[in-house]
């Protein structure tokens, strides 16, 4: 009964995409489109000089870019 909640996903094994032939986890894909959402959110801010007056960028647009992933998370792998 202690170790049910280290099973982790042993049920159904880890989400992931197969690319080239080889397993790549889904989180790993999620980093990558959270970067490019946080990168598209810097360049929003430059355009519409809304960086002049935001602090904290890095942690702002961070933290955006995690949100994006974690909706397409939610939404590619929620039930």
């Amino acid at each position: 009964m202690l170790a049910l909640p280290l099973s982790g996903c042993g049920v159904e094994g880890a989400p992931s995409f197969i690319f080239f032939g080889a397993y790549f986890p889904a989180w790993l894909i999620l980093v990558a489109f959270a970067i490019c959402a946080a990168i598209i959110f810097r360049a929003v801010f430059v355009a519409t000089r809304l960086s002049a007056v935001l602090p904290f960028q890095l942690f702002v647009c961070s933290a955006l870019g995690a949100t994006c992933a974690l909706v397409a998370w939610s939404a590619w792998f929620g039930k």
